[in-house]
């Protein structure tokens, strides 16, 4: 998958934001300010993802791309590597899930605020 389209797509999320917290090569994106993906600019590139433990690790069994997340909670966060390998609708769809996994853990009062 092609990287600016993972930041593009991020970024039309609602109420996303990119930020640049650790260095010019790790754009963070995040919903609220709590952080749904994490991209890698330095090959080989990838991208961090929050994840359902259980799901995260089905995951790591079907794909080599996938590995637990590198300097993340491991449980709960996923490494993707962006190959050719792993479709990007496939992608996108974790991408969402990482997004709607930080939104339902936002109060009601603050995912009402979402625009």
């Amino acid at each position: 998958m092609d990287l600016e389209k993972v930041c593009d797509y991020c970024l039309k999320k609602k109420s996303a934001t990119e930020s640049l917290p650790f260095d010019e090569d790790t754009p963070v994106y995040k919903v609220m300010g709590k952080m749904f993906c994490l991209v890698n600019l330095i090959p080989p590139v990838s991208i961090n993802l929050k994840c359902d433990p259980e799901i995260a690790i089905e995951l790591r069994e079907k794909y080599n791309e996938v590995q637990p997340g590198y300097h993340m909670n491991k449980t709960h966060w996923n490494t993707v590597f962006l190959t050719n390998n792993i479709s990007d609708k496939l992608i996108l769809e974790w991408i969402d899930n990482s997004y709607n996994l930080i939104v339902a853990k936002l109060p009601k009062t603050v995912r009402e605020k979402l625009v």
